[in-house]
Order: structure tokens, then C-alpha cells, then sequence
């Protein structure tokens, strides 16, 4: 039964070959449109899109986009003609491309012959770092004019370069995505920290920074022009104990300066060197002891076993205590000006409350996908009543600093978040005004900025400066209670919330 069934599927594919696709580059209107068609297929099942490596040359690779649809199995995919696949990228500046697939053969059936639905994948379409890109697809013939044309379309956000496949680009290897420092950091002594490291070939000057406790030690290294690849390592001074911090190094590229990948590592103790006793008198004392040590041990083991066997016995006949859950991390939602640095100042931020504050930070930058889906404001409402504290970040950081510091494409201002911090004021008054709320707002700050006329009602709201009154902001975030009456907040802030 089985040969006789692959007799009759090769000799189905050697009278109606499977259909495959040859595509090519059509940026302007498909010629289909001009043509007015009684019957047009319909949409596609299924469109993917993901990244993947190929090898241009020696050591240099292309990032692309692989696209993958499925065709929808109806009668209409005998119409079908082809598939046109239209990118749009949104960045620092926009870009836009198209490719049409034809298929080969027309479509005899509406599933393979062996039964799985009809598949096809395009890879092409370069891809930018962070960057987001809107992909659309739809069959072709499509609608007539003024009629609805069914299409899908999907939403791809590529990565930095700490991705396993963006890692390979050019930009993201000169910056040092696949240079693996193996740093290892021990404690010499009470004030000098050792980080040993592997160099790399792509520059020849590094920076240690250790952060702990609110403090910060750094110390730089600059190695001879054109050094081999080698094992070397940088003397931080440190004024307090730092067991246990964060060391971060920073090297110094020619193509990214210090905005270059920065690696990480933990101080830990050096371990003890200490005399030894010559090799003879070592096996002699060791020879000697042996038989007491092994006898120890014994001793030791049966002494540990009677005792767990003493505890499983007693804790048999105890009624088990109830067990109590762990205290759930605190929400809050971080607002944000559009000329505060993202990568300097909100992701620093962002990295305090959860290593420091026991917080679930929610950010627009990290759900860009869902305020596209939800809208702004809907998203805004929800995350605000989700959220046990509401953040107004503030700084007087200038913006052209940031800019050169940053890039604008990658963690800069001006991305993404220059339309909820005036909603979320705009929500504050609402607050304000109907008594809700009112508890979950405060500000903080890293310099010593003021608020903006437009928004003088947040100067009624708790104000921190970080990092000088980080124990009282982490104890107002995690305990502290509301005990200023939202009435007399209203009437300190009635004049400014009445112009927004």
C-alpha cells in the first residue's frame, strides 16, 4: 500500500511540479492594479519575519530579514499569481522597499501533496540596528479599485548588538560584540582592586570602573601602540569595601570612542598566597596524620547521619508551620521628558529601582509593540492603575551632549517617549482634581532641576535628588505613607493643572 501510494505522488509531481517562487525588486504600483479582475485570492494565512546571518566574504556577514508567509487553503489560491512583500524601516530616517515572488506553477490544490499547507521564505531586505520595521504582504492579483484589499502585515523590531545574530554586523564588531574580555576582579587588599582582562585588537586604551554602595572608583589603562593580543590588568583604588561590586570596563575604540560594548564582572577576594613547607617534611606529616584524619571523618559522617536521623524522626510527628510567600516586587511606571538621554540617565534609573528598590520598572521603550496595539493613552491608563508608584523622572542634562554621547539612534532622546510625559501630567491634574490616585506620584531628579512652567503642579508631589537622598526615596517607594490631604494639593496646583 505504501509503494503504491509513492507511485502516485511522483507521478503527481512529474505532471503538475510544485510550485515555487522567483522574486525580484518592484517598488512601484504591480501592473494587476490597472486591471479590473472578477474573482482575486484572498489574504495570506501567516507572515513571519526574523533575522539571519549570511557570509559576504571572509569575516564579514550581512544581516537580512528571512519572511516566511503560508497560503491560505481555499478555492481562491487557483487565482493566485503572486506575492508582493513591502518593508518600511523607521529610524533616524525612514526607508522603503518592495519584492514581488512569483510562483513558477499554478496551484492545483490548495495543500501540498503530502498534506502540509503551501510554505515559501525570502530571505533579503538588509537590516539597521534598533531599529523598527513595519512588513506588509498580500497576494497578487489584489482588490480592484475601491475595494477592500486583503492583506497581513507584521512588526519586527531588530536589536542591538548584544543579539546572537546582530553580533556578526560590521558596526556592532568594530564596537567589540565578539571581543570576550574574561575579566576576573579579586581584592588585593583594603584599598587597591585587581581586574585582569584579555586585550583586544581594536584598541589599546581602557577605563575599570567599580560601582558600590552609591560610589564610584575608575582607573585608566593605555597599552603601546599595535600591542598583541594579551592578558593584562588595571590597579583600581577604592576608598570603602567592595567585595561583591559591580566592575564594569570600558574600552576605548577607534570607530565608537568610549561608547564602545562595556563588560562586566564582580570583585571577589585574592585568593591567599602563602609559604609551603618543603616537599619532604610535607608527605612526612601527611603520612603521619593520615590514619587520624580518616578516623575523623568517620567519626563525622556517623555523628551527621544519627543526627539527621534524629531531625526526620522529630519533624515526622510536628504539625507543618504554614509557610509565608514572599512580599511581591513593587510596580512602577517611570515618565520621562523627551530631552533626558535614555541609555545615561532612564536606564540608569531603571538599573537603581531594580537592584536597590525591589521594583517591577514599566517603561514605554520596553513595550513599544503594545502602545502600537493599545494607543497611547489606552496603554498609559492601564499601566497607571496596574502601578503602585508613578515616577516623574526629571534631569538638566543639555541635549547636545546627550546626542554625542548616545547617538541618536541607539538609547537617544527624541525616540519614543516625547508624547506620554504631557499625558501623564495631563492624567496627574485629572488625579488631582478627582482625589484618586494622588499617593502613587513622585519626582525625582538627578541634578538639581526644576520643573518646567507648564508642569509647576509636580512640585506638590514627593521630590528626590539622586543619589544624595537615595535611603529616603528607597524608603518612601518601598514603606512610607501618604499623609498630605489630596485637598490641599488640589487648591496648590488648581491654577497650573487648568491650562493643560
Amino acid at each position: 500500500m505504501l509503494v503504491l501510494l509513492s507511485l502516485v505522488l511522483l507521478c503527481w509531481d512529474m505532471v503538475f511540479p510544485e510550485p515555487a517562487i522567483q522574486c525580484g525588486s518592484e517598488n512601484e504600483p504591480s501592473p494587476e492594479w490597472m486591471v479590473n479582475h472578477t474573482l482575486t485570492p484572498g489574504d495570506l494565512r501567516e507572515l513571519r519575519v526574523e533575522s539571519v546571518k549570511t557570509s559576504v566574504a571572509a569575516e564579514d556577514y550581512s544581516i537580512l530579514m528571512n519572511i516566511s508567509w503560508i497560503l491560505r487553503a481555499d478555492a481562491s489560491i487557483r487565482l493566485l499569481k503572486a506575492t508582493k512583500i513591502c518593508v518600511t524601516g523607521k529610524n533616524s530616517f525612514q526607508s522603503y522597499s518592495c519584492v514581488r515572488c512569483n510562483y513558477t506553477e499554478a496551484f492545483q490544490t490548495q495543500t501540498r501533496p503530502s498534506g502540509g499547507k503551501w510554505m515559501f521564505s525570502y530571505i533579503g531586505f538588509p537590516i539597521e540596528l534598533n531599529t523598527l520595521y513595519f512588513v506588509g504582504a498580500h497576494n497578487i492579483p489584489n482588490a480592484n479599485m475601491n475595494e477592500d484589499s486583503p492583506s497581513l502585515s507584521v512588526n519586527f523590531t531588530s536589536p542591538g548588538c548584544l543579539d546572537r545574530v546582530m553580533k556578526y554586523k560590521k558596526k556592532c564588531i568594530e564596537a567589540g560584540s565578539l571581543w570576550d574580555p574574561n575579566i576576573t576582579a579579586c581584592k588585593k587588599d583594603e584599598k587597591i582592586v585587581e581586574v585582569n582582562f584579555t586585550t583586544s585588537p581594536l584598541g589599546n586604551k581602557y577605563m575599570a570602573v567599580i560601582q558600590n554602595n552609591f560610589s564610584t572608583a575608575t582607573s585608566l589603562l593605555e597599552l603601546p601602540a599595535r600591542s598583541k593580543l594579551t592578558r593584562t590588568s588595571i590597579m583600581v583604588p577604592v576608598t570603602e569595601d567592595s567585595e561583591g561590586a559591580v566592575v564594569q570596563l570600558v574600552p576605548y575604540f577607534r570607530t565608537c570612542g568610549y561608547d564602545c560594548i562595556r563588560r562586566k564582572g564582580t570583585v571577589v577576594l585574592c585568593p591567599q598566597t602563602g609559604g609551603s613547607f618543603p616537599a619532604d617534611n610535607s608527605r612526612h606529616v601527611l603520612s603521619g596524620w593520615l590514619p587520624l584524619l580518616l578516623l575523623a571523618l568517620l567519626m563525622a559522617t556517623w555523628v551527621l547521619a544519627v543526627g539527621i536521623y534524629r531531625m526526620w524522626r522529630h519533624e515526622r510527628n510536628r504539625t507543618p508551620l504554614p509557610t509565608t510567600a514572599l512580599l511581591p516586587l513593587i510596580k512602577v511606571l517611570v515618565v520621562y521628558p523627551s530631552e533626558i538621554c535614555f541609555q545615561h540617565t532612564v536606564c540608569y534609573f531603571t538599573e537603581f529601582l531594580q537592584n536597590h528598590c525591589r521594583s517591577e520598572v514599566i517603561l514605554d521603550k520596553w513595550q513599544k509593540k503594545k502602545i502600537a496595539e493599545m494607543g497611547p493613552v489606552h496603554w498609559l491608563t492601564t499601566q497607571k492603575q496596574a502601578a503602585d508608584k508613578i515616577i516623574f523622572l526629571l534631569s538638566d542634562d543639555v541635549n547636545t551632549i546627550c546626542d554625542g554621547t548616545c547617538g541618536r539612534s541607539e538609547g537617544g532622546p527624541r525616540e519614543n517617549s516625547q508624547d506620554l510625559f504631557p499625558l501623564a501630567f495631563n492624567f496627574f491634574c485629572s488625579d488631582l482634581r478627582s482625589q484618586t490616585h494622588v499617593h502613587k506620584y513622585m519626582v525625582v531628579y538627578f541634578k538639581e532641576a526644576d520643573t518646567k512652567d507648564d508642569y509647576h503642579a509636580l512640585n506638590i508631589c514627593p521630590k528626590y535628588r539622586l543619589m544624595k537622598e537615595a535611603t529616603a526615596f528607597c524608603k518612601e517607594l518601598l514603606h512610607a505613607e501618604q499623609h498630605v490631604s489630596a485637598r490641599k494639593r488640589l487648591r496648590a496646583c488648581h491654577s497650573s493643572c487648568s491650562f493643560v
